[in-house]
């Protein structure tokens, strides 16, 4: 009997691929209103679901243990929210004399500037007006965006506890459902990777979690200390901008250096602030990621950069908080089959042993001699 299947060529696979590529990315982009807040809920369900399996093993309906993990979640949220608020109220009491400080500052560099490069100190301010002029008129397109991207939150604010619960509720029939999409011969590998996948997710939110704390607490510390104001919102802000892996460290440290520069009779504050914000990435990035954060799934730093990208071109700023844990729960599929096995040990850190390059011997290479 003859094999009749197509054989394509490597190039033509790797088109096909490529293309299927775009057009997935291209309908995750499209139908990011829909998916994103169906994401965030599978994955605040899985980081739940044993606080629920608590209570219905101590005999509370499913239904109530659900509503108690719901209304947990809630009270956590509503204080983390009332701190941030009571915080940035604070700021924007001060807003006006902040102002003030920025435009005497602004004058300040005007004149050095005037004086170190010879230019006239009118061209200085009507370059500034430009610039203003022209960010007040982005500025009504702005706050356009602004108010749809709130309408847009509150939405999702609405839908996603909808989500969580009827996630959790319906946890046996999705689980079944899988099971029998991929057949009883898979079903061994199939639990193992949903126990895998529940375990990573779980692994990499606690641990986030706990970074969030010791990386706030020891920011919020050091700036009261040097004596910078709302150290308190400074902190958590750098906090939650560090989350965003590679990227949000070099964010985070510019804010309280703003308000420094400001508030100091002196710029050196600043670089107290830049030193320090250095250690305290030193400590996160060589101690809390690999002792707390990191999960059995590893990701190298390529990929792992180039998934943030990606997910912020796509979903925007959620879209590089779920790049890492989704490029894991890739990766973990890809090691549980065999023919993609090979991209999952490409998305991975593990390096192969420079002996296993030495072991190939040119010599053994017969050259044919015209």
């Amino acid at each position: 009997m003859t094999d009749t299947s197509l054989k394509l060529p490597f190039y033509a696979k790797a088109t096909i691929i490529l293309i299927g590529l775009i057009a997935f990315i291209w309908i995750l982009y499209i139908a990011g209103n829909i998916i994103l807040p169906f994401i965030f809920s599978v994955i605040i369900a899985i980081l739940l679901n044993p606080i629920v399996n608590f209570f219905v093993r101590k005999k509370v309906n499913r239904i109530f243990a659900i509503g108690i993990a719901l209304f947990l979640t809630f009270i956590v949220i509503a204080g983390f929210c009332t701190l941030i608020f009571s915080q940035t109220s604070h700021l924007t009491e001060s807003l006006p004399v902040l102002i003030d400080k920025i435009s005497e500052m602004l004058s300040q560099i005007t004149t050095w500037t005037s004086d170190y490069f010879h230019i006239k100190p009118n061209s200085i301010h009507d370059w500034i007006a430009d610039r203003k002029s022209e960010l007040l008129f982005n500025s009504g397109s702005a706050i356009g965006k602004t108010l749809i991207f709130l309408g847009e939150g509150i939405l999702i604010a609405i839908l996603l506890p909808v989500y969580i619960f009827l996630i959790l509720f319906y946890k046996p029939l999705l689980l079944e459902s899988i099971h029998r999409i991929f057949g009883t011969i898979n079903d061994k590998k199939v639990s193992e990777i949903i126990k895998q996948i529940n375990k990573v997710i779980q692994q990499y939110l606690i641990g986030l979690l706990i970074e969030l704390f010791i990386v706030a607490a020891l920011e919020i510390i050091a700036l009261w200390i040097l004596g910078i104001e709302y150290a308190i919102l400074l902190g958590i802000i750098g906090a939650l901008l560090n989350l965003i892996p590679y990227i949000g460290g070099v964010i985070a440290v510019a804010l309280p250096m703003m308000i420094a520069l400001v508030t100091k009779s002196t710029p050196m504050f600043a670089l107290y602030i830049m030193i320090i914000y250095y250690i305290i990435q030193l400590i996160d990035n060589n101690y809390i990621v690999p002792k707390i954060v990191a999960s059995k799934v590893k990701i190298n730093a390529l990929f792992s950069i180039l998934a943030i990208l990606i997910g912020n071109a796509v979903w925007g700023i959620p879209g590089m908080f779920l790049s890492i844990p989704l490029l894991a729960i890739i990766k973990l599929i890809f090691d549980h089959i065999d023919s993609l096995k090979p991209y999952g040990f490409l998305l991975g850190d593990t390096m192969p042993s420079i002996i296993h390059y030495k072991s190939f011997n040119i010599n053994k290479i017969k050259i044919r001699h015209v």
